[in-house]
């Protein structure tokens, strides 16, 4: 009985260990995990709606090294910045950008990554061809592309990340704000995977 012991013993001191490591190994690539940086050429760059002072700009950095012929901006069109809508703040950045006749606004009221795709999809046309670019924040980007996937099938997409060091790092255990990003991101991630796309 002992001998027996011991042996299950040394089985569940092995299984915790093996645990342990997995779990320390997931702890540091957890945020290298979220995100996904592998732009392709395509005939339409997709820009998410937030970060404004990121993602259209790394937008409009991808236009010009030919990664795609138009700039779709996604603009909460529900949004009040004091007395002014973000879309009409939005339609003014375009109206001043050299590039404006290669960028439209696309009006978002969807609230969640899911909702948006079906705005998103209310703004494509024929025209638009069927290879998507999508611009997003760099902790968003692997989320942002399963669901356009899952949702728009007759699209086919590629994205690439934009990057803000004051809200998200891989290295997401040396900073707060990192930690809460990286958090908050495989909550939705979870979330996501095991219950809104099944719906």
């Amino acid at each position: 009985m002992p001998t027996n012991w011991t042996g299950r013993g040394r089985v569940r001191l092995a299984i915790g260990g093996l645990a342990a490591l997995l779990l320390i190994t997931f702890t540091l690539v957890a945020g290298r995990i979220l995100v996904v940086d592998a732009p392709q050429p395509s005939d339409l760059i997709l820009v998410l709606a937030g970060e404004t002072d990121r993602r259209p700009a790394h937008a409009l950095e991808l236009l010009h090294q030919g990664y795609g012929k138009h700039v779709l901006i996604d603009v909460p069109a529900d949004t009040m910045i004091y007395e002014f809508s973000q879309l009409d703040l939005a339609q003014k950045y375009v109206r001043d950008l050299p590039d404006a006749a290669s960028v439209s606004l696309c009006p978002i009221h969807g609230l969640s990554t899911r909702e948006e795709t079906h705005d998103v999809e209310k703004c494509l046309t024929a025209e638009s061809g069927p290879r998507i670019l999508i611009v997003t924040s760099d902790f968003h980007t692997r989320r942002a592309l399963s669901i356009f996937r899952h949702e728009l099938p007759s699209k086919s997409f590629s994205v690439a990340a934009a990057h803000n060091s004051t809200e998200f790092g891989s290295r997401w255990w040396t900073h707060r704000q990192w930690a809460k990003t990286c958090a908050g991101e495989w909550l939705r991630t979870i979330w996501w995977n095991a219950v809104e796309r099944w719906w």
